[in-house]
């Protein structure tokens, strides 16, 4: 069972202190796509995010 604590603002401020990078890009979203990965032949477990969910969805009610 993995146990985290919920990250606020303040705690990712620090986080991103330590780090240098802006939070701004914590708290926005993006669209990425793993261009050299795919060219490279890599194959994702789950291709799309759907399916991802779906897993995860899965994975929550099985652990319930």
């Amino acid at each position: 069972m993995q146990i985290g604590l919920p990250a606020t603002e303040w705690m990712l401020e620090i986080g991103a202190f330590s780090c240098a990078p802006r939070t701004e890009l914590i708290f926005k979203s993006r669209r990425v796509v793993p261009g050299r990965l795919l060219e490279s032949g890599f194959k994702f477990h789950f291709p799309t995010f759907r399916e991802a969910l779906g897993d995860l969805e899965q994975r929550i009610k099985v652990a319930k």
